[in-house]
This record gives structure tokens, C-alpha cells and sequence, in this order.
């Protein structure tokens, strides 16, 4: 398992359980790659994805859930802080928490309905 450093292993916001799914790609290259957000809070996400990444990495990331009767989506730019492997009955690959680093005004306007603390990311002054 790899960890960016302890500090980012405390965490200052609850965690809400979510099984939605997520494009990804790493910040300025060409592929799409899909995953499952597992968990989240108004500073980051935990992850599922068959692809081995490493910390440090930022991804561009699409995040499609459901509001009322239709699907809706946010995106962020996120940072790997922290990954481990992942072994399911069924499935293998990697878990990784990301922290936001950036989000539009929008995005964050749908992130607050989702998570009811305020948005906090890295790159706010």
C-alpha cells in the first residue's frame, strides 16, 4: 500500500457510502477509463478501478449519479493520496483515495447537495 503521508490519514469530514459510476482519465492524456466511486466527502473520493496508478497522479474525473429521475454528473480534478489493492470475490484491482484539487463553481454547487459539509479542496485560497 502506498501513502502520500500520514496527515491526509486524518480525516476532517464524513464519509457518505456511494456505488456510482466514474470516467476518469490521467490529467492531459487521451484515454477514458471507468471506475466506482465507493465513498466520498466534500474533500475527496474513494475509488475502485483495474488500473494501476501511482500517488501523486491526477486524474480528471466524471462522476454520474442520480438526482430524482434522472442521471447527472460532476467533475473534478483530483489527486491519488493513497492506494492499496483490492480483492473481491469477483473482482481484483486497486483502491485509491483522491483528494480535489480543483472544481468548477457548478460542480461545487452539486457537490454541497451531495455532501452536506462545505466543499474544501487544495487549490482554494
Amino acid at each position: 500500500m502506498e501513502r502520500a503521508n500520514d496527515n491526509n490519514e486524518r480525516r476532517k469530514s464524513s464519509r457518505f457510502d456511494m456505488d456510482w459510476p466514474l470516467e476518469y482519465r490521467v490529467t492531459d492524456a487521451p484515454d477514458v477509463h471507468g471506475g466506482i466511486a465507493v465513498n466520498g466527502s466534500d474533500e475527496g473520493l474513494c475509488i475502485h478501478s483495474a488500473r494501476n496508478m501511482s500517488v501523486g497522479t491526477r486524474l480528471n474525473i466524471v462522476v454520474i449519479y442520480r438526482e430524482e429521475f434522472r442521471l447527472t454528473c460532476f467533475e473534478v480534478v483530483a489527486e491519488i493520496i493513497w492506494k492499496d489493492l483490492c480483492l473481491k470475490e469477483d473482482w481484483s484491482g486497486y483502491q485509491y483515495g483522491l483528494e480535489f484539487v480543483q472544481i468548477k463553481e457548478e460542480d461545487i454547487r452539486k457537490v454541497k447537495k451531495l455532501f452536506p459539509s462545505p466543499i474544501r479542496y487544495r487549490g482554494e485560497s
